[in-house]
């Protein structure tokens, strides 16, 4: 295997290619979870997956996680423990996920316990004539057998990224990041991936996926996103001077894009629910496409 390097990549559609396994893996179990992937998840996935190599016995950080399909995945290919962190509340996790993984949170706060949303779900069924279904609901998840997941755990961390003081400095092998980074203003960039970094041990890597930009870096209204272009990436995430890039590739690789059935031809269902998305209505039509960097933190 070669020796990790800091780079930035556009990702071509031929990872698809590359990993055909891999993407029906990952489209299996996201229709097991009920997870709908944004429109070049499976790009962003499959690359960071291929820079990271095999996941047995990682503690590795998924940055801006969500409930994303990405933490799951690792677990299920071994990893040992993945801390699971987002800005948003996800206390209150749905049972489909208690049920087949094991979860815990950070603090107290960041996961109630199983029975305390069993009972808020009933409450809330009580007097709209759904009391019947949720029971049937809870049943079913509790009597119906469920694939075996790897022993890892997932451990979720409701707290910004810019603040993880309840992560020790240099424990991690990796961080992963899903078209996640770029919902951060470019001034308050800088100043998460330090962070993030610090948390990595020497050696280890960050891998993260956000929106490419040809001339200018841009805002994408509908995703609430940036585009960055190739020199603001190597300012933002402080790149070696050696880190190799393709944009001068970008015309050829979203040429590419725009043609590529797999993802055209598989849109998620809400695309087709709204005008206000990546892909308004569900009409295909990319704006921009997915990058991914990698940064190496150096030993020493």
């Amino acid at each position: 295997m070669s020796i990790p390097q800091d780079k930035i990549e556009i990702l071509s559609t031929d990872l698809l290619e590359r990993h055909k396994e891999e993407v029906r893996s990952l489209k299996s179990l996201a229709r097991g979870l009920r997870i709908q992937l944004g429109w070049h998840y499976l790009l962003d996935l499959t690359w960071i997956l291929e820079n990271l190599g095999d996941p047995g016995g990682m503690q590795l950080l998924d940055a801006g996680a969500g409930v994303g399909l990405l933490q799951w995945y690792l677990v299920e290919q071994g990893a040992a423990r993945v801390i699971s962190v987002d800005r948003s509340d996800r206390s209150d996790l749905v049972l489909r996920f208690r049920a087949r993984y094991k979860v815990s949170g950070l603090r107290p706060a960041d996961l109630k316990p199983a029975p305390a949303v069993i009972r808020r779900n009933i409450q809330a069924a009580r007097g709209t004539g759904k009391l019947a279904p949720a029971l049937r609901g809870l049943a079913s998840l509790l009597l119906i057998p469920l694939p075996k997941a790897r022993p890892g755990r997932i451990v979720f961390y409701n707290q910004n990224l810019a603040d993880m003081t309840d992560v020790p400095d240099d424990s991690l092998d990796a961080v992963v990041s899903v078209s996640a980074l770029e919902h951060n203003t470019p001034e308050a960039l800088p100043s998460v991936v330090a962070g993030i970094m610090r948390k990595i041990k020497p050696g280890g890597r960050l891998l993260a996926t956000l929106g490419a930009a040809r001339e200018k870096d841009w805002f994408h209204e509908p995703s609430q996103g940036w585009n960055y272009t190739d020199a603001s990436l190597r300012n933002l995430f402080d790149l070696a001077s050696e880190a190799s890039s393709n944009y001068a590739h970008h015309d050829e690789f979203f040429a590419a894009l725009k043609e590529c059935a797999e993802l055209r031809d598989h849109l998620s269902s809400f695309y087709l629910k709204s005008g206000n998305n990546g892909m308004p209505w569900g009409k295909w039509d990319p704006q921009y496409q997915p990058v991914g960097v990698c940064k190496i933190k150096t030993k020493g």
